[in-house]
Order: structure tokens, then sequence, then C-alpha cells
């Protein structure tokens, strides 16, 4: 695929498995999945990344099983732990949103290619916090790349990269 020239791109699901493999230390696969979407009984993480102007250029969003399983591997927490942030507690700890954040923040290195504009972690929702609306009219954009992850002893999530 080629973007026009400045513009930020859409990773592969090759490099965003090789980017968690090795930021989590585990092989994470990586597949084409379902787009991550948030609704009322579906927490999502959003992770919004802007331009050297502030200007919002890539989003990233997580289910609740993707956030609670990669911030908790790079954090070396128990997956006993984050899967009862998944399946129990709906909402991720202090510790958990700590971690994601991290993994969120070099996950920003897969939009920094040759020619695009750099980009930077600007800011994070954890599950269940509130997206402004402006925000949130960008999370449905069509130019994604929208895929099924694992995380080894921890778990399945879903993952998409939107660029709005």
């Amino acid at each position: 695929m080629t973007a026009p020239a400045g513009a930020v791109q859409l990773p592969a699901a090759k490099d965003v498995r090789d980017m968690l493999t090795g930021l989590v230390g585990k092989p994470v696969t990586v597949a084409p999945g379902d787009p991550v979407t948030p609704a009322p009984d579906r927490p999502v993480s959003v992770a919004v990344y802007v331009d050297p102007h502030m200007n919002v250029n890539a989003l990233c969003l997580m289910d609740l099983g993707a956030s609670a399983y990669t911030g908790s591997a790079l954090a070396l927490l128990p997956p006993g732990g984050a899967q009862d942030a998944v399946e129990e507690d709906g909402e991720l700890s202090g510790m958990q949103v700590e971690a994601l954040h991290e993994v969120v923040n070099v996950l920003s290195a897969l939009f920094n290619t040759p020619g695009a504009p750099h980009s930077k972690l600007h800011r994070l929702y954890a599950p269940g916090e509130e997206v402004p609306g402006d925000l949130a009219g960008m999370l449905a954009a069509f130019n994604r790349v929208d895929l099924a992850i694992e995380v080894p002893t921890y778990g399945k999530g879903a993952l998409s990269l939107v660029i709005p």
C-alpha cells in the first residue's frame, strides 16, 4: 500500500507482532481480527497519538483483554491477576494502567516511518474512561488494521490501529 508522501501509514501485522514480542519478551501471536469498538458493556483503551503540531494522526484501541495482558506481561504481573481484571473486575488496576501506558507509548514507534510526521503518545484513555466526542468520532475510521492477539500464559485480546 502506498500512502501520500508525509502521511502516517498503518503498520503491517508482522511489525505489530515483532514490536509486541520484543516488548513483553514472549512470542505474541497476531492475526487478522475484528474491529475494536467501544460499547458500554465492552470497555476499551484508546491511545491518542499526535504530530508535532498536536494534530491527532493515529489511534490505538485495545479491548480489555489486550489492555490487561500486554500491560501485565510487560510489568511481569501475574497472569492470574490480569485474567481476574478481564473476567471478574471488568477494569484494570492502577499498576496495570501504568504498564499499559508504557505499552502504547512504545507502540508509537510503529507510526514513525521515514517521511511521515513524528507521532508521539498524547494521552491514554484507560478502559472505561470517557473518550471526548471528537475522538470518539475518529474511532470508526476506515483506514485501520484490526488484529487478534494472544500473549502466551496471559490470554487473548483485540487491537485496532486507526489513522483518522
